[in-house]
């Protein structure tokens, strides 16, 4: 059976935290520092890291290094992605990284791939808008970003994404194509922050036996 670090331990990672005691996952323990994890305990734990952008760049080559395997749940970093990727591959370390870890919002991937392929040269215009509480630090999220690439490949179209920050809104999600004759809307609402957790708990069983760099997406 696996064995869990969390790094980070504000909201996110105490979801996880209530996640890995109800499927009976040992956490050997919550960091706010990552750093200073006895390197002989990492080697025998999957982190599972909901940070902040600055954090992670931060503590990302010490991930690499040290654990046996990474869930990556923070956003904002893919302006290093290749640095990111690199010290994972050089390092040998399995690494699961996704905008979000939804089940649902990746289901609302794949069900905006296959409309947008339907859709291509129809004549449709995408718009995406998110929707987060006021303590989100990226804007736009990154599952808006992982939409708008998403369109771009499937529609050939560029979206225009709108941020709004509110309140304490976990997160909503929305692409409208509009066309002369009709409008589709797809769409996915968070009630709390627990269906993250749980996906990134679902990622850090998959590491078992796993090797390379994956987008949780792709393992589903």
């Amino acid at each position: 059976m696996i064995k869990v670090i969390i790094s980070g331990y504000g909201k996110m990672g105490h979801m996880v935290e209530k996640e890995l005691q109800r499927r009976g996952i040992p956490l050997v323990e919550a960091s706010e520092d990552i750093t200073a994890t006895d390197p002989a305990v990492a080697a025998e734990c999957v982190c599972i890291d909901f940070t902040t952008p600055d954090a992670f760049r931060a503590n990302y080559h010490f991930i690499a290094k040290h654990f046996r395997a990474a869930v990556i749940g923070t956003t904002g970093w893919n302006d290093i992605r290749a640095d990111v990727f690199r010290a994972f591959e050089e390092a040998g370390t399995p690494l699961i990284y996704a905008s979000n870890f939804s089940l649902g919002v990746n289901a609302l991937f794949a069900a905006v791939k296959k409309a947008c392929e339907l859709l291509k040269g129809a004549g449709y215009t995408p718009e995406i808008e998110e929707i987060h509480h006021i303590h989100k630090l990226d804007a736009p999220s990154g599952t808006a970003k992982t939409l708008g690439q998403l369109v771009e490949q499937s529609l050939g179209e560029t979206p225009e994404i709108t941020s709004v920050r509110e309140g304490e809104v976990p997160g909503i999600h929305t692409l409208t194509l509009a066309s002369a004759c009709d409008e589709i809307t797809l769409r996915h609402e968070a009630f709390s922050r627990e269906g993250f957790a749980k996906g990134a708990v679902v990622a850090a069983t998959l590491t078992e036996g796993l090797t390379g760099i994956h987008e949780f997406s792709e393992l589903l």
